[in-house]
């Protein structure tokens, strides 16, 4: 029999508990698993610095908790709720996958189908690659290639022109050799269901998931957020102080990580998957495409990052739009979502019936996989472990990584030096066919880079020819710029060397028409 869902979203969690743990479905272990979440949660959101953070758990079919922490917005009393709204980040790549399922399902495509058979002048650099290419590869990041956001993140092109430079990025990897987290390809699958449907990706998701499971709130655009009024507001530490900063719009890449929601729809979307594609009688797809999903596709090695993520893990996939690993003897199925300011997790134990889905309105925190573990450990009656102090050790960890790395290019760098050439012979235009045009122009006696219309940043000499940017956007990676002289002492090349990427940039310098006829 179906239980009916219970919306307890403004009581105490120790209350909520007590009050009837049968009608629930949770054991005795369980209760006292849970009883000290609410003062755990505050005292890792204390350490984490984290503003605020909303809260959703599943079991049984049974929403058991959904409940906010903390404030929306940084100097603003205003709480979340569990009506506030989030970016969930890369978790919308299952709904981008559940969405193939569902076209799998009705017969209009087949996941091992050529993505060439829907997208007809879709290319790869590798012509192989691109005839072999299939709709299974575009969502289980083995295609080969690197993630390389730079074409998306910050920059102004559509979904039409990112999907059309891939064809100018080289492979890292061997075609189906290694596991490359990857969104631009994310973007092609959401491409595909447009050419099988006649429908964006957004108004699929929209009119097949969002309003039969009644994700009213739910948006696929940033934009759609400005008629909404519980909304929180994304933060990062800049300079070791941690502020408010403006939500980013992520539209051209949408399919990959554009989904905003609040723990009370997120639960709809998590009882459908544990439901096995079905939700309150309604079927959306069938058991055996939730399988499919939750099937690993591509291995991935225990090592940085995931080995940080994935402590305990012995065994570590993806599927359709899934990670998934083990942890007590249980399968657990995840995502995380990370955009700017904001971070989430969603979780699913499928043999357990349970389900949970956090957010945050935290830059890149660790937090909500502490958090995850914690929840964890409590519904599986393990035995009480400080999940947040442990993944701070290993969150410092990384940030003394970081501070070793950025050391050793201080330490490299070769003092009493000046740029060989006067400012202006760096003043011009450079191209790359993946990322477009940077341009460089001298404004009150500095150098100034402007790569998109978005990406500024302010060249301050470094050594020789290279130049640090110091982007106006502080959220954009750290990165240097240097200008390479032909053999005639003319600055022909610029490279940028960005932080996250795995080798530099090169950009040729664009000459003008009569310069060129000269040469």
């Amino acid at each position: 029999m179906r239980m009916r869902i219970v919306r307890l979203v403004s009581v105490p969690i120790l209350l909520l508990i007590l009050a009837s743990p049968f009608r629930f479905g949770l054991a005795h272990s369980q209760e006292e698993g849970l009883q000290d979440l609410d003062a755990y949660i505050a005292r890792a959101m204390r350490e984490w610095e984290v503003p605020g953070l909303a809260l959703g758990v599943v079991k049984n079919d049974v929403l058991v908790l959904a409940k906010g922490y903390g404030v929306k917005r940084l100097g603003d009393p205003a709480p979340v709720t569990e009506r506030t709204i989030f970016a969930i980040g890369s978790a919308s790549k299952a709904f981008t996958t559940a969405a193939l399922a569902m076209l799998v399902e009705e017969g209009k495509i087949q996941w091992d189908d050529p993505v060439l058979k829907y997208l007809p002048d879709f290319q790869l650099f590798d012509p192989y690659v691109t005839r072999e290419l299939t709709i299974r590869d575009l969502v289980t990041h083995r295609s080969g290639l690197e993630r390389a956001d730079l074409l998306w993140y910050g920059a102004t092109y559509d979904r039409e022109e990112i999907v059309r430079r891939i064809r100018f990025l080289k492979p890292r990897w061997s075609f189906r050799s290694h596991f490359g987290y990857q969104n631009i390809l994310y973007l092609v699958a959401g491409q595909v269901i447009r050419a099988v449907t006649g429908k964006t990706w957004d108004e699929f998701i929209r009119e097949r998931i969002f309003q039969p499971l009644g994700m009213a709130a739910s948006t696929t655009s940033v934009k759609a957020l400005r008629a909404a009024s519980d909304v929180a507001t994304p933060h990062a530490k800049i300079e070791d102080v941690v502020r408010p900063i403006p939500w980013r719009d992520i539209d051209n890449i949408a399919p990959a990580g554009s989904i905003n929601s609040n723990v009370l729809e997120m639960a709809e979307w998590i009882r459908l998957h544990l439901n096995e594609g079905t939700h309150r009688g309604r079927q959306f797809w069938s058991a055996a495409a939730e399988r499919e999903m939750q099937t690993p596709q591509t291995i991935i090695r225990p090592e940085p990052p995931y080995s940080t993520l994935f402590p305990e893990a012995r065994f570590l996939t993806y599927g359709l739009g899934w990670f998934l690993h083990d942890y007590r003897g249980r399968k657990i199925v995840e995502h995380g979502g990370n955009i700017d300011g904001m971070s989430a997790l969603v979780v699913l134990v499928p043999e357990e019936k349970l389900g949970a889905v956090i957010l945050t309105n935290m830059n890149g925190t660790l937090l909500v996989h502490a958090l995850k573990y914690r929840i964890l450990d409590a519904f599986f009656g393990a035995p009480p472990r400080d999940w947040s102090a442990e993944f701070l050790k290993r969150a410092k960890a990384l940030q003394e990584q970081q501070q070793a790395a950025v050391k050793r290019i201080e330490d490299a760098r070769v003092m009493g030096t000046k740029p060989a050439l006067p400012l202006a012979h760096y003043v011009g235009t450079y191209a790359n066919d993946v990322y477009g045009e940077v341009s460089v122009a001298e404004e009150e006696g500095k150098l100034v880079l402007r790569f998109g219309p978005t990406r500024v940043g302010d060249l301050e000499h470094w050594h020789y020819e290279t130049f640090r940017v110091r982007w106006r956007d502080p959220l954009f990676p750290r990165a240097f710029a240097i200008f390479v002289p032909n053999v005639e002492g003319k600055v022909n090349e610029l490279r940028m060397t960005i932080s996250g990427l795995f080798e530099d940039l090169a950009f040729k310098r664009v000459l003008p028409k009569e310069e060129g006829r000269e040469r």
